[in-house]
């Protein structure tokens, strides 16, 4: 039988890529976007690649409008599987530059967005005593950035409330898993369409890596539930362990070099999706990739290896082994 897979903010980025990837599996895809072009879009990539698709026009802040959404999906193709929080939106500006009802409204969707979805799942998979929420996070969930208070805070948030939510289903011995995929900078047209004070156009991080990567990830991350997170990237690994370990001067650094790091030469687009979802316009649909594509890394070789630990140990074993043989014959 085909997996039911639900997949918020489905119309671009990371939520794009995986709703193919998933889509390439034959598995029914139920896309959830506040666009409709950009979701159209993406249910046409899923069924050229022998998915089936679900359109579901909602907004991930409005818990009422997500469990329609639910209900539609089971309608039309059973219960679900695999429900996949990736829906967000921030601005990028200075904390004093971010009005109050700008910050409401990205937390809303970035941090409660998820919370909505993480219990609309819950109430159909918990009865059944099976099911897998994967949340979509970020290296900016342990170590923040400037000019990104909200998606920091709110990516945050969503680890602690992960947590306590894993050790709960822990307690009650439940078939239902939670984990995280821990994601680096990634080539997403949010950069483009990001509410922003900035006077140049914002970028990711670098180094940057393309959506495949990350929605690999999230894929895996969906096929083996049962750990924590997974950190997706090296630049992940390296941000999270260098912040347990050296975080006062990791902030200074960051002082120093986070601002112009990310900021590029251009100017910012104009767009805003924080309140109106950017596809209403005529020139609005995207698909996975933003417009970093010649600086963006189409391959990540510790994620390669986080996904198959088994097979690169027997790799490294066997090198040694290799390694030895070689060595004695010569000496010999």
């Amino acid at each position: 039988m085909s997996q039911t897979v639900v997949i918020t903010g489905a119309s671009a980025g990371i939520g794009r890529a995986t709703a193919r990837m998933f889509g390439e599996r034959g598995a029914d895809v139920v896309l959830i976007a506040r666009g409709r072009a950009g979701l159209e879009d993406a249910a046409k990539d899923v069924e050229a690649r022998g998915g089936r698709a679900l359109v579901q026009v909602a907004d991930t802040a409005d818990p009422q409008q997500l469990e329609a959404a639910a209900d539609a999906a089971e309608q039309a193709f059973g219960p679900i599987d695999v429900w996949i929080n990736c829906a967000f939106s921030t601005v990028f500006a200075a904390f004093d530059e971010i009005t109050a009802e700008e910050y409401e409204r990205a937390t809303q969707v970035t941090y409660l967005g998820f919370v909505n979805g993480t219990r609309t799942a819950l109430k159909r998979m918990l009865p059944r005593d099976r099911g897998t929420i994967v949340q979509v996070g970020s290296a900016l969930g342990e170590r923040s950035v400037p000019l990104q208070s909200v998606y920091c805070g709110a990516k945050h948030a969503i680890n602690g409330f992960t947590s306590s939510l894993r050790t709960e289903l822990l307690h009650r011995g439940s078939n239902v898993h939670v984990t995280i995929a821990q994601m680096p900078a990634v080539n997403t047209p949010q950069f483009s369409w990001v509410t922003t004070r900035l006077d140049r156009h914002p970028q990711p991080v670098p180094p940057i890596y393309q959506p495949e990567v990350a929605a690999r990830g999230v894929v895996h991350a969906a096929d083996h539930p049962r750990r924590k997170q997974y950190y997706i990237g090296a630049t992940t690994v390296a941000t999270i362990w260098a912040n347990r370990l050296i975080p006062a001067l990791l902030d200074r650094y960051l002082a120093r070099t986070g601002v112009d790091s990310q900021l590029t030469d251009q100017e910012p687009s104009g767009k805003s999706n924080l309140f109106e979802p950017v596809d209403r316009t005529e020139d609005g649909r995207h698909g996975a990739h933003g417009i970093f594509d010649d600086a963006s890394h189409g391959r990540s070789y510790q994620a390669a290896v986080a996904r198959h630990p088994g097979a690169a140990l027997s790799a490294l074993a066997a090198g040694a082994v290799a390694a030895g043989w070689l060595g004695r014959r010569a000496r010999r």
